[in-house]
């Protein structure tokens, strides 16, 4: 049993006799508190996918959930259903454009690394790789000169997410972002 400090993103916990994925995860160190942590969690039930804000305290202990990771890639898109083929027996995994919006703004055909969790027999989530690759559809023009300073400029990606990027990248490179900060790392190596 982990403590709430423990948790990640695509937790799965059962809390109230329901499971529940984690989606987001805010710490706060609230003044006047000998050094207690306050976890603001947003988590989503499995079986109905309705949502729940709890709070806890950093060293509660919670319930891990019994889950399964399968490595798996994006096949299509039907309407709001976005198909995932496991990687190695070939399955299919259907998802609710609604249920993992955030996630689509981080993958393409090219994604790799992306992990379903399933709970009960269902998936649930999907986990994915710390950094993705992506191209940029639309940016200022480059500024020369522009890696020497820090100054950075918004960035359009290719599955519509925005960023920021240094002066000196331009339309149709890739790059890769770090997922969780959802911040420029790197030019990505040629495919």
């Amino acid at each position: 049993m982990p403590k709430a400090s423990e948790l990640k993103k695509n937790t799965a916990i059962e809390y109230n006799g329901n499971v529940y994925v984690i989606k987001t995860i805010d710490r706060s160190v609230p003044q006047g508190r000998a050094g207690g942590s306050i976890y603001r969690m947003r988590m989503y039930d499995v079986a109905t996918g309705n949502k729940l804000d709890e709070t806890f305290k950093d060293s509660d202990m919670l319930n891990l959930a019994d889950l399964t990771r399968r490595p798996a890639k994006f096949s299509y898109s039907d309407g709001d259903e976005y198909v995932f083929m496991d990687n190695e027996d070939y399955s299919s995994y259907i998802f609710n454009k609604e249920r993992i919006e955030d996630e689509l703004q981080y993958i393409n055909e090219d994604t790799n690394g992306i992990m379903v969790v399933i709970v009960n027999d269902s998936p649930v989530a999907l986990d994915l790789p710390a950094n993705v690759d992506l191209d940029i559809v639309e940016t200022d023009p480059a500024i020369k000169g522009g890696s020497a300073t820090a100054r950075t400029k918004p960035a359009i990606l290719s599955t519509g997410l925005t960023v920021q990027v240094p002066e000196h990248i331009s339309t149709g490179e890739r790059i890769t972002i770090n997922v969780d900060e959802r911040k420029f790392v790197s030019r990505a190596d040629s495919k």
